[in-house]
């Protein structure tokens, strides 16, 4: 089969592998019809080769149509339509019963002392192949896959393998009061769907980014968008005036470590792009930092005894944070990497309900899996309109 593997930082390609087989009773196999490019691809493609082997395959947003079933399936037939979720779950042990599907007890890397295993992300968490392929091989197939009807298109459903659970959850994490407002920094395609899901319940939403197009679609949805370019320093002052003088409710962090500014760490991460790879994984794991521009932005934002919101992937082991101003404002923080399943229930009504969250059109770009390694640069350097790319073997 064809697949989008990772060859080195920056270097992904479209390679020729073997096909997936089922291997354990539960398995099953599907035929690859649409795989999102994720924000926390380009972590892969710029910062965590260390963690990467090559010949990977990339990808943890797909769905498909099943091809084959392992004996001891009995939820799903072939034929069947299914999105498959980024974090690989059982569904039956102790966290999954209590919601939290990213901590799987069956699937924990426990070897890097991880939560569970991901599709298509890197040894820290079980270096599983992904869905930039064209068949990909789903364990649990009795618990994981989400059976999906025929007829809409692909995009109707395809975002609940990541950006729809990891968007609710990110608000729900905000704990944001009726009436109350929150400010989600970062409007890439978790934050723009934060932005919608958060509007969607009636909140007062303010987005902040600096790409005119990023800024413009969600303005275009009727929420408050503050361009960060236009507000150099003096963004929290502005947002407050905005707020009561208080400050939002609520922040949400959708950037994470991609965030702009923080001259050092970016030095540290590109410095760890000189060492043999056995050497800078060591050293992410152990003294990683991150650019945490976005998150001192957030904690100076927010309002005392308001909550921030992670919902971008960070990495670093000795980050510094202000911990006096953390506790002097009463913050709280919530974060994580999102519980699909935990809010399949709550997000599938919306998709049979006149798409008040705008599925059908988020995706800006549909391209063949082969237009891959192209994608991921045009996405990287935010070029050509680029924020959410749906690949279709």
């Amino acid at each position: 089969m064809r697949a989008l593997t990772w060859h080195g930082k920056r270097d992904v390609r479209i390679d020729t592998v073997p096909d997936p087989a089922i291997e354990e009773a539960t398995d099953v196999i599907i035929r690859v019809t649409s795989s999102g490019i994720c924000g926390s691809d380009l972590h892969l493609y710029e910062v965590l080769g260390p963690f990467m082997g090559e010949g990977d395959i990339l990808g943890h947003e797909p769905m498909g149509v099943v091809e084959e079933v392992g004996g001891e399936v009995t939820e799903l037939t072939a034929g069947d339509r299914v999105v498959v979720p980024f974090n690989i779950s059982c569904g039956t042990c102790f966290m999954c019963s209590e919601g939290l599907h990213s901590q799987c007890e069956t699937t924990q890397v426990r070897e890097q002392g991880m939560g569970a295993a991901l599709f298509g992300y890197t040894k820290l968490y079980g270096q599983v192949p992904g869905g930039q392929a064209e068949l990909l091989r789903v364990p649990f197939g009795n618990t994981l896959p989400v059976k999906v009807p025929e007829g809409p298109p692909d995009d109707r459903f395809v975002f609940l393998s990541d950006v729809l659970p990891t968007a609710w959850q990110a608000v729900e994490y905000a704990a944001v009061p009726d009436g109350g407002s929150v400010v989600v920094l970062g409007l890439g395609p978790i934050g723009d769907m934060a932005c919608r899901v958060a509007h969607h319940r009636g909140h007062r939403v303010i987005g902040v980014d600096l790409v005119p197009d990023r800024l413009a679609r969600v303005a275009a949805r009727g929420i408050e968008v503050l361009d960060l370019t236009g507000h150099d320093g003096d963004l929290p002052d502005v947002i407050r005036e905005m707020t009561e003088g208080r400050g939002p409710h609520a922040v949400i962090d959708a950037v994470g470590m991609e965030a702009h500014g923080a001259p050092a760490a970016k030095f540290m991460q590109t410095m760890t792009g000189f060492l043999p790879d056995a050497v800078a994984a060591k050293l992410m794991e152990r003294a990683g930092i991150d650019r945490l521009s976005a998150l001192h932005l957030a904690i100076e934002i927010v309002r005392r005894g308001g909550t921030i919101s992670l919902s971008g992937v960070y990495g670093g082991q000795t980050d510094p944070l202000p911990m006096l101003t953390l506790f002097d404002k009463q913050v709280q923080l919530r974060m994580g990497q999102a519980n699909v399943h935990r809010w399949v229930p709550e997000i599938m009504p919306l998709l049979f309900d006149g798409d008040p969250l705008g599925v059908d059109e988020f995706a800006t770009h549909h391209l063949p899996l082969e237009q891959g390694p192209d994608a991921y640069e045009k996405f990287q350097k935010k070029e050509d309109g680029y924020i959410k790319v749906l690949l279709q073997p």
